[in-house]
């Protein structure tokens, strides 16, 4: 009986390990929609970032595109450990109704490191827009008794567009001019609006004017005052001056009937010279007038000393 040799064939079958490069990081979500909010808010969410890689993997940069988007309190570089995870905040703003798209980008060391994330959400009316008026005061100084005087002021929508449906002064001596209503202001632009003053009678006439909106502070309200003064009264004229301020850029001139006051403000715009000539004044009358000074920012001095001036009967 012939022999065969016995072969024995070992076979090694070996694991290769997974190189660690082909893991990293992962985004948990990698898309997220914010839904609606209203323009003017704001809404938050934390996007968890794991590190599925055996070594430690680091972010170094991050980006966003999306005027709405952008991240919260996030600071690269910063290192994330093997099975560990980090939250990244991201908050959408919107600023304008309707749609907005956005992406996150996170770069971390080690091949294929890029991250990217994906987001959406939508703008809605908050029904929170605000209406404001600059100046917050007009001051027409003297106007002749039956003539007319005109300022401007501005109307500005904040937060959401504000649609104006009527205004309203609670006074026959003024009006409101150049405003044709219904009027939609959008989020953030303004428009220009005319008061007028014509005193009816002599004195002083404080009021207040306003405007019904879909505002959340509506009615948007604007102190307004006034003197009429005598036709004929120009026949005298007072004039002053005084030592100039070294950080003004201008004066305001007070009158009053009184030493003590109260005293309205006379001049309607900020007057950059030391003097002024007050025309308005009445025969027989005596006044008493103060001057501010008005520094860069608008902040107003205290009153300067009482100058007092008699007007002499015609």
């Amino acid at each position: 009986m012939r022999a065969f040799p016995l072969i024995l064939i070992t076979f090694f079958i070996g694991l290769a390990s997974t190189p660690a490069w082909t893991q990293g990081l992962e985004c948990e979500p990698c898309t997220y929609d914010f839904g609606k909010v209203p323009v003017g808010d704001s809404s938050s969410y934390n996007i968890q970032i794991n590190n599925t890689a055996k070594t430690d993997l680091t972010i170094v940069s991050k980006s966003e595109q999306g005027s709405a988007f952008s991240y919260g309190k996030f600071s690269v570089p910063v290192v994330i450990r093997p099975g560990a995870s980090v939250e990244v905040p991201i908050i959408f703003q919107p600023t304008a109704k309707g749609q907005a798209d956005g992406t996150f980008n996170l770069v971390a060391t080690g091949q294929n490191g890029l991250l990217i994330i994906n987001v959406s959400g939508s703008g809605v009316s908050s029904g929170n827009g605000k209406l404001g008026i600059s100046p917050a005061s007009l001051n027409f100084g003297n106007v002749t008794v039956g003539s007319s005087a005109s300022l401007q002021a501005s109307l500005t929508a904040s937060n959401d567009s504000v649609t104006i449906s009527s205004d309203r002064s609670n006074s026959s001596e003024y009006s409101i001019l150049g405003l044709d209503l219904p009027l939609t202001i959008p989020s953030g632009q303004s428009v220009p609006v005319t008061i007028q003053f014509t005193p009816a009678s002599s004195g002083t006439a404080p009021a207040k004017v306003g405007f019904i909106s879909n505002a959340a502070d509506s009615p948007t309200v604007e102190p307004v005052t006034g003197t009429g003064v005598p036709s004929g009264s120009g026949s005298h004229n007072v004039s002053l001056s005084w030592n100039a301020v070294e950080t003004a850029v201008g004066y305001n001139v007070y009158r009053g009937k009184t030493k003590s006051g109260p005293f309205d403000q006379i001049n309607t715009a900020v007057d950059s010279s030391t003097s002024y000539t007050d025309s308005t004044v009445v025969s027989g009358a005596t006044y008493y007038y103060v001057t501010t000074a008005v520094n860069g920012q608008g902040e107003q001095s205290g009153y300067s000393n009482v100058a007092e001036a008699v007007i002499p009967k015609s």
